[in-house]
């Protein structure tokens, strides 16, 4: 798992560290079911209280994301697929609409698009 902090950022510690952990299992980086590091292996790692961890994973188990068994750790949650989902749906919906701009802004036709995209898609969408 790979998080990386910015000191001048003006996002707390503990939403960077969220949001990045939110951002790979959104992605699929991090799969259902699989062990995140322990509260103070995190802290460690990240040179950071565990308190900032402690926060930074209460966040993601208040938004489903995450799930603690007492005694074996946290992992990442199996129970909200449909919703991790739809999030993943929306942001590939975002960069759908970005390349729509920028195709729109080189003066490629809505077939042009659709037919790149055809061109670009694997054929497991199939």
């Amino acid at each position: 798992m790979d998080i990386i902090l910015s000191k001048s950022s003006d996002k707390p510690i503990y939403e960077q560290i969220s949001s990045q952990i939110k951002s790979q299992v959104l992605s699929g980086a991090l799969a259902a079911g699989e062990r995140l590091p322990s509260l103070r292996a995190l802290a460690d790692g990240l040179g950071v209280s565990v308190i900032t961890t402690k926060r930074a994973y209460a966040d993601l188990e208040a938004d489903g994301l995450i799930e603690t068994v007492q005694g074996k750790g946290c992992f990442v949650s199996e129970k909200n697929r449909e919703l991790l989902r739809e999030e993943r749906q929306k942001h590939v919906e975002t960069l759908l609409s970005r390349a729509c701009v920028e195709a729109m802004d080189v003066g490629l036709t809505r077939r042009e698009l659709h037919d790149l995209l055809d061109l670009m898609a694997p054929e497991s969408l199939d």
